[in-house]
């Protein structure tokens, strides 16, 4: 298991489980296909180290801080990851190397803002009050997941599937919406902001012309 005196540098198909390791460090540590297993990253900073095809399970990540540590096809299955800040993390051309993805995991607070997240899964999460202004979330999958208070501005969720996501405030005129997938009743929310009058007429009133 991970310990303060550990040595290698490179960690390759292994399994940690019930590890803490809260409020330190790791620096310019590799996890090559590796599972981490009821583990607590509380306010633990990961500083210039890898992830690759690595998967998080019941872990608690909340506060994480990830200066140029590179994520790539990372998995976090009912995970908290709470308050990260993900513009910190290593990008190749504007984005992880590969789309995280976020599968029934509480992501609240987190900061996404202007980076290239096409393709990326955040599916029956929690994710209130998180920052996509300036994203690319083209194709993303956003299903099921509770945006409340989450900032939309200037995104762009061509494609994205947002089909049973809920409490979300996205202003059509100030993001490209265009092809993405909503479902009603959320999706009437998309008419907030248009320069249009709703009415609620009674069907059995003939509409004055």
């Amino acid at each position: 298991m991970l310990s303060p005196n550990d040595t290698p540098t490179e960690y390759l198909e292994q399994t940690f489980q019930d590890i803490d390791w809260s409020h330190r460090e790791l620096i310019s540590k590799e996890f090559i296909d590796c599972v981490f297993q009821r583990c607590t990253f509380r306010e633990t900073v990961f500083t210039r180290c890898k992830f690759t095809h690595c998967t998080f399970k019941h872990c608690d990540l909340s506060l994480l801080r990830v200066p140029g540590t590179l994520f790539t096809n990372t998995i976090f299955q009912d995970s908290k990851v709470i308050g990260v800040n993900w513009t910190e993390a290593s990008w190749s051309a504007g984005k992880l190397a590969r789309p995280l993805k976020f599968s029934k995991c509480a992501i609240s607070h987190s900061t996404f803002i202007g980076l290239n997240l096409r393709q990326i899964t955040i599916r029956e999460c929690v994710a209130r009050n998180v920052d996509f202004r300036e994203a690319d979330l083209t194709q993303a999958n956003l299903t099921g997941t509770d945006l409340t208070d989450s900032l939309f501005i200037n995104t762009n969720l061509t494609k994205a599937n947002l089909t049973h996501a809920r409490n979300y405030h996205i202003n059509a005129t100030l993001n490209k919406i265009e092809k993405a997938r909503f479902s009603l009743p959320e999706a009437i929310a998309l008419l907030h902001g248009l320069d249009i009058v709703l009415v609620d007429q009674d069907p059995d009133t003939e509409a004055v012309p």
